[in-house]
């Protein structure tokens, strides 16, 4: 069996490259045991981001840094072995990687769920709506935090996994299909957001090509390219500018 690390990160706010980590929490595929701790980052936590985890900048005051730390050092060695999974893998990555953490290997639920929703039916695809809506069963997960995040990832990797499996011959040809899909950017298949809210993208494309030229625009002056991956790829699919 492929070894599989499941992992969640809570971090100071969402800007990569700037940003750092606060709490990491892990667990490995058969164990029962999860491991978090959390750290005093070199920077304050955001407001926003404290909005969202509850993790304030009085809560790590005294808390060791992640560099340098037993968690930094486990997690060196296991990802040399193990298949990450995260939801929204490219975020934990590059959190990970400014505390010089290598991820040679990672599987993204995000991605996943999304390719496998050909018709677009699911309304969102964040971790805990896809909980309730998947009606996934987790035992011991409560609301929003490290653990029960890490948890719901499990039970949401093993779902997709399975449905994926139905056509696959094999547990390896199952993992390779889902790193082949989580190495790629999603092609999103409808707006969540604008004038076009709730419709299929490759309509918009055809009644109204203007406006994904706009947003490609807009999204490219404000310098999203490396931080909306899926939606520049989705756009330059549409427009033919790949």
């Amino acid at each position: 069996m492929q070894k599989i690390i499941f992992l969640d990160t809570e971090t100071t706010g969402a800007e990569l490259g700037t940003d750092r980590l606060v709490e990491v929490c892990y667990k490995i595929r058969g164990d029962e045991e999860i491991h978090t701790e959390q750290f005093k980052p070199p920077l304050p936590i955001s407001i926003k981001s404290m909005s969202i985890t509850h993790i304030t900048n009085k809560m790590v005051s005294e808390k060791k840094p992640f560099e340098g730390s037993d968690m930094q050092e486990t997690l060196s060695k296991l990802l040399k072995d193990h298949i990450l999974v995260a939801h929204n893998a490219p975020f934990d990555i590059a959190m990970l990687e400014s505390e010089n953490l290598k991820v040679p290997q990672s599987i993204d639920t995000l991605r996943i769920a999304r390719a496998l929703d050909e018709d677009a039916i699911i309304p969102e695809y964040n971790l805990q709506f896809l909980r309730y809506y998947l009606d996934l069963d987790i035992e011991g997960a409560g609301a929003h935090d490290a653990e029960s995040d890490v948890r719901t990832l499990e039970a949401l990797f093993e779902r997709l996994f399975q449905k994926i499996q139905l056509d696959t011959k094999n547990e390896q040809e199952t993992l390779e299909k889902m790193l082949d899909i989580s190495s790629k950017p999603s092609l999103m298949k409808k707006f969540n957001f604008g004038k076009h809210k709730e419709k299929l993208v490759k309509d918009v494309a055809q009644s109204d090509r203007g406006y994904l030229e706009w947003l490609y625009k807009q999204k490219i002056e404000n310098g999203e390219e490396g931080q909306d991956v899926d939606w520049i790829y989705t756009l330059k699919y549409h427009l033919n500018i790949l």
